[in-house]
């Protein structure tokens, strides 16, 4: 199937995240129509010409690699501050000067790589598709260790505690030591049967390891030994086949301060304490490509591409955009007074994030944006599947 067949396809078969039986099941509830020529009922929205009011300087670029086709992967920046590690597919993995766009190592892993980078400073961990799991060294990329989890890895390690904590697709949740990468402890949650491609990675408050799970479970386990610690099921399962019964936790959860952000493909977006588990506020919403929060507010990707924004105290819906409908965006990033997504043909996107109203908008390469963009400082890094890498900043008029 060709780019523009993806492109003007349904989403279950435009984004490629769902197994063999949740196609076929889409397939007859949609009436064929992607297969048979009949005119796409949800085509993507027309980027239309509009007067930008915020300045954008593309600071520099560069090639990271062979592109990762259609295959949804989790590869992203990261960064130290003063550092960018980025991965491509084909198994190399890079540092830049944040700043100048200096490439300062390149290390070839010989790795179908999938998620990550993720690094403290010292160390870069990045996984594959193929269950294998590399750190090397943040200064000059040389390998550190090497070992393989129980399956493919979709989502970006969190590091914390001495410990590279791995999410992998069949549920599991690994404490991998950072000096040699023996598994220090590891917790599994149930699968279901049909699940979307994709897992949101963990994240670290204090001692707690909090992560999302395929059959719509938050829990949050401890650091030190992978103890539980609570877990909640965030939106119970209920439809007529499995393609509706699907209640994946697929976006990466967010925080702020204490408090826990969390969207399913379902339809909740959910504020939940951290200590307890206890839920502060829901609203419904559906996404499977994630969220960003500031310190005001909640933006979400919906799975039809609408950019939603709520009020973090209390989840009440403060504006939603449709101007990217069907265009398959990417989580969003808060940037300065900005809300940026990229979408499938390498565009990037900037919304005032009190408004909605769409501020600028940028091009990367022509190829999909899938992760969130990355901001350190005061630049933003974007990550396309075709393996191009930018950075921009915002300056003043």
């Amino acid at each position: 199937m060709d780019g523009s067949a993806l492109r003007t396809s349904p989403w279950w078969l435009r984004t490629g995240r769902v197994t063999a039986l949740a196609v076929v099941l889409a397939f007859l509830n949609a009436g064929c129509s992607a297969l048979t020529g009949d005119e796409d009922p949800n085509p993507p929205a027309e980027l239309t010409d509009f007067k930008p009011t915020l300045r954008l300087k593309k600071v520099w670029t560069a090639d990271l690699g062979e592109a990762t086709e259609a295959l949804r992967l989790a590869l992203q920046p990261s960064s130290d501050g003063a550092r960018i590690f980025a991965a491509a597919h084909d198994g190399r993995v890079s540092a830049f000067d944040a700043v100048k766009g200096k490439r300062l190592w390149i290390r070839k892993t010989d790795l179908p790589l999938s998620g990550g980078p993720a690094t403290d400073g010292e160390v870069v961990v990045v996984g594959s598709s193929d269950g294998e799991v590399v750190a090397l060294n943040a200064a000059d990329g040389q390998q550190r260790w090497r070992t393989t989890v129980s399956s493919e890895v979709l989502a970006a390690p969190a590091i914390a505690g001495g410990y590279a904590l791995v999410r992998s697709v069949d549920g599991k949740l690994a404490a991998l030591d950072l000096i040699d990468g023996r598994q220090v402890w590891f917790v599994q949650q149930a699968m279901p049967r049909l699940t979307l491609r994709g897992t949101g990675a963990p994240v670290v408050i204090k001692d707690l390891v909090i992560a999302g799970f395929d059959n719509g479970k938050l829990a949050s386990y401890s650091l030190l030994d992978g103890s539980p610690g609570w877990d909640v099921l965030l939106d119970p399962p209920s439809g007529r086949n499995e393609v509706e019964r699907m209640s994946d936790i697929n976006a990466t959860v967010r925080t702020v301060g204490e408090d826990v952000y969390v969207v399913s493909y379902r339809g909740q977006l959910n504020a939940v304490a951290a200590e307890s588990g206890q839920s502060l506020w829901s609203q419904e919403t559906r996404s499977y490509d994630g969220l960003a929060v500031d310190l005001e507010n909640v933006y979400v990707s919906t799975d039809s591409s609408e950019l939603q924004a709520f009020s973090r105290q209390s989840g009440s819906e403060l504006w939603k955009s449709d101007v990217l409908k069907n265009r398959d965006i990417s989580g969003p990033t808060a940037y300065q007074s900005s809300v940026v997504v990229g979408d499938f043909d390498g565009y990037v996107h900037f919304f005032d994030n009190v408004t909605g109203k769409l501020q600028a908008r940028a091009t990367v390469g022509s190829d999909r944006v899938t992760s969130p963009p990355l901001v350190v400082n005061d630049m933003l890094y974007v990550q396309t599947d075709g393996g191009d890498l930018a950075a921009f900043r915002q300056v003043d008029k």
